[in-house]
């Protein structure tokens, strides 16, 4: 009798795989709550994609491919073509850097479809991400490459490889959404359900 209870008991104590900032169901978040938060998403990745686009339309307008035009001593506007994806990875391959933004896009769309951790900082870090993206796979469906226009000097004669908005807009919103499943105590429900004590 003892040996078939202790047979049951794995399966009666198995732990769910799905991470807490993915819902199954979502049902767990509420409905005028996941509206707002979409809202939200929309407004910041239509800002970010605005800003992105005039900002690449003043450089083509204003400086010729290569110029520059100082800003401060280590901040300038610059005029480069990115053939490549960040850091000029992948040169010449639009087609495929075209693929893999779609993909991309999709991914974050699903992602967002199934959080269940719907709060400010996620919505807020998911629209920089979605809008980043979207600007950038603009320029690449319009003129097979990216505009890339901020130089930044960091020390000495090191100077950041140039980018432009909607690449800061990425960076920035990985960061935050890191931070907010950090804050929200996704990090450390994970843990504990990975390296908890086991019976």
């Amino acid at each position: 009798m003892q040996k078939g209870q202790d047979n049951e008991s794995p399966s009666k104590l198995e732990i769910s795989k799905t991470p807490d900032f993915v819902s199954e169901d979502k049902s767990e978040v509420s409905p005028g709550k996941y509206r707002g938060g979409l809202r939200l998403f929309l407004i910041v990745a239509a800002l970010v994609v605005t800003f992105d686009q005039l900002g690449k339309l003043w450089i083509r307008a204003h400086l010729a491919l290569g110029e520059s035009l100082p800003i401060t001593g280590r901040l300038s506007l610059i005029h480069i073509r990115n053939t490549g994806s960040a850091f000029g990875l992948l040169a010449n391959q639009s087609f495929l850097i075209i693929i893999i933004g779609i993909a991309s896009l999709l991914i974050v769309l699903l992602f967002l479809r199934y959080l269940s951790q719907v709060t400010t900082l996620s919505m807020v870090s998911i629209g920089l991400i979605w809008g980043g993206a979207v600007g950038n796979l603009i320029d690449r469906l319009r003129f097979g490459y990216v505009t890339d226009f901020i130089y930044f000097r960091l020390w000495g004669n090191f100077h950041w490889p140039a980018f432009n908005i909607a690449d800061a807009a990425i960076t920035v919103g990985v960061f935050v959404l890191i931070y907010s499943f950090y804050k929200s105590g996704v990090f450390s429900k994970e843990y504990e359900r990975n390296h908890g004590p086991q019976n």
